[in-house]
């Protein structure tokens, strides 16, 4: 753990009067990686939240130079502007507008190693004066010097939306049995669909079969008690990611997924089906996907509205509801799901492109096993619960009805009964 750090901080040096706030559970290797081993080397102030509930509060009033957090974290950082965007007055609207405009044409010229001409850095100064310092504060990221998201995917529309307001997001890249990382992101060399390339004294290969493997002194010594698992994954010094993956041309690593949940689309060709995910969920309105279309006729995807700006969409609309089931299955909010899904499809091979959808009458939850800690979706669980949406999907019923119990945070259980209605996704672009 301490070596991990130790190289991890070559990269990017932490100091004794940085500011971290440590708001995750300490059973992910993520919090330990960086409360624990960098925050000992370094002996940066460690704070924690008063309460889970007031977590963005305190990191606002802390304003940390260092933030470690999984994806769900920044997406709902987004969602939270998307959605003061929503209810803000014309004219605010129209300077995030351009302000946005301009902080994503200066971040896209330098995410290729362009030169950002001199009038434009003039007008991202302008668009930062006026609206992005303002955001950043908002987030509590106004002193944040290098902000990390790892443990799930993350779309590179989250990754373009904070470095054009100025925040240096970068991707890390591990697993628990090497101490939680082994590839970083370097300042000024950030590509959104790679990880970066290895930390010092970290080395990492791709097997002929493209599985991703790494060797480090930080790489585990074995699982307890588990010596077939251990024989498995640890072979020669080397760590069996059971992750897919290549090296591209500037020795960036590129993680394709979990070798396990790789789609095999109608075309025969691979998809990722969480590059679609994190598509989808940069849209305001989507809070989780679950994509689905492994070797079948086409790609698919059950989905979960965001309650409160859904609910607030539909209440500015005069559009009456109850219930989270109720709203979920209204015409008017499978309208809008659709435009979504018609905007991210446009920039698809056509085998990829979603064809179907279901607004799932609840939220994806942890509490049902349906979820990790971090909200990846756990695919064989879901895949099991849900079968009969994927049967209805690939069988052309327009109405699919469940009948099944879910579980609240103190343990309670309700049994719930809902007819979801399958929706075909029109094909013309939006």
């Amino acid at each position: 753990m301490l070596t991990m750090g130790q190289n991890l901080m070559r990269v990017d040096p932490c100091y004794e009067d940085d500011d971290f706030v440590s708001f995750l559970p300490f059973a992910w290797i993520g919090e330990q990686m960086m409360s624990i081993s960098c925050g000992l080397l370094a002996g940066f102030t460690i704070n924690f939240p008063e309460e889970p509930e007031t977590a963005q509060e305190n990191i606002r009033e802390i304003g940390p130079q260092v933030m470690f957090s999984p994806p769900r974290i920044y997406e709902q950082m987004v969602r939270t502007v998307q959605v003061k965007y929503l209810d803000s007055s014309w004219i605010k609207r129209k300077m995030y507008e351009w302000s946005m405009a301009i902080g994503y044409r200066a971040a896209d010229l330098r995410f290729a190693k362009k030169p950002v001409p001199l009038w434009l850095r003039v007008l991202n100064l302008l668009a930062y004066g006026s609206v992005h310092k303002k955001l950043r504060d908002h987030l509590g990221l106004s002193r944040i010097r290098h902000t990390y998201t790892g443990g799930a995917a993350m779309g590179p529309d989250h990754f373009r939306f904070f470095h054009a307001i100025g925040v240096n997001l970068k991707q890390i890249y591990g697993q628990t049995e090497i101490a939680g990382i082994s590839v970083l992101h370097r300042d000024g060399d950030i590509k959104f669909d790679t990880v970066g390339k290895p930390i010092p004294g970290t080395e990492v290969r791709v097997t002929p079969e493209g599985e991703i493997i790494s060797k480090s002194p930080s790489v585990f010594l074995g699982y307890y008690r588990m010596p077939s698992e251990t024989e498995k994954t640890l072979r020669d010094g080397w760590l069996y990611s059971g992750d897919m993956g290549f090296i591209d041309s500037d020795g960036h690593l590129v993680v394709f997924d979990r070798s396990k949940d790789v789609m095999i689309l109608a075309d025969r060709t691979k998809f990722s089906p969480q590059y679609l995910e994190t598509r989808l969920k940069f849209s305001p309105y989507i809070k989780d996907v679950w994509v689905i279309g492994d070797q079948r006729p086409f790609v698919a995807a059950v989905l979960c509205i965001d309650y409160t700006v859904v609910g607030k969409w539909a209440e500015d609309r005069n559009i009456p509801y109850t219930s989270y089931p109720e709203l979920s299955q209204k015409p008017q909010v499978y309208d809008l799901v659709q435009k979504e899904i018609v905007k991210m499809n446009a920039g698809l091979p056509p085998a990829a492109r979603v064809r179907r959808f279901v607004n799932l009458f609840k939220e994806f939850d942890a509490d049902d096993d349906e979820l990790t800690r971090t909200r990846k979706i756990r695919r064989a669980f879901v895949e099991q619960r849900y079968r009969d949406i994927m049967e209805a999907i690939y069988s052309s019923q327009s109405i699919v009805h469940m009948d099944t119990t879910i579980t609240y945070e103190d343990g309670t259980e309700v049994k719930i009964k809902a007819d979801m209605r399958v929706a075909d996704v029109a094909q013309e672009v939006a």
